[in-house]
This record gives C-alpha cells, sequence and structure tokens, in this order.
C-alpha cells in the first residue's frame, strides 16, 4: 500500500485554511453530518485532484466554483476524470452558495438520496 503523497496533504491543508466565503458557508451545513447523517470531508486529495468537498459513502463530490471557472476546459477534463473513476460532481457558483443555500442544499440532498445504499443505512 503507498503512503500519503506529502506535496498533496500540504495542499489540501492549505485550501482548508483559505476556505471562500462560499465554501465556508457551505462547509458549516455539511460538517459533522448535519446534512442527513452524511458525512463530508473538505479539500481531499483524489487522484491528482484536490475536490472541495466528497462524501465518500455515496461517491459525492462538491465543487464551489468563483467566476474564474466559467467555461474552464480544465474543470470539464477534471469532471470527467472523477466520473471515470464513478465519482458524481455537483457545481455550484459562489453566488448560489450566498444567494440560494436552501436550493444548494435541496441539490445535495436530492444527489445523495440518488446515490447506491450504503450498507450501514
Amino acid at each position: 500500500m503507498r503512503g500519503a503523497n506529502e506535496s498533496k496533504t500540504e495542499r489540501a491543508r492549505n485550501l482548508r485554511a483559505t476556505l471562500t466565503d462560499a465554501e465556508g458557508t457551505l462547509w458549516y451545513r455539511l460538517r459533522a453530518r448535519r446534512l442527513n447523517g452524511y458525512k463530508f470531508v473538505r479539500q481531499e486529495p483524489i487522484g491528482p485532484y484536490t475536490v472541495d468537498f466528497i462524501c465518500r459513502e455515496a461517491r459525492l463530490i462538491i465543487e464551489v466554483d468563483g467566476g474564474q471557472h466559467a467555461g474552464n476546459q480544465r474543470d470539464l477534463v477534471r469532471d470527467k476524470w472523477l466520473a471515470d473513476r464513478n465519482y458524481r460532481v455537483l457545481r455550484f457558483w459562489n453566488n448560489d452558495v450566498s444567494r440560494n443555500l436552501a436550493g444548494v442544499l435541496e441539490t445535495i440532498v436530492t444527489a445523495l438520496a440518488e446515490a447506491p445504499p450504503h450498507p450501514d443505512r
């Protein structure tokens, strides 16, 4: 078994320490199993990428993006790489989280309900 990649781990730690306002708002609602008992972690390295939030049991990734991501080709490549490994990716704009948090959470709950059943549930 391979050990953790120290540079990826350090990058993830730095990203955790510098959340955007929108990421912080969403993280408050996702952390500590607050959303229907699902466990989320933040700034998690997966392969060559670091994702904003992930619920491992549902294989659901949530990305909170600013305007620099509009039409970003690298995001498409990243999403395909993750989908090829059976992850589902939800992307929300910072403004969505700030102005329509209830709608964002509803979308996440719906996606979690569509996940394959977990053996402990």
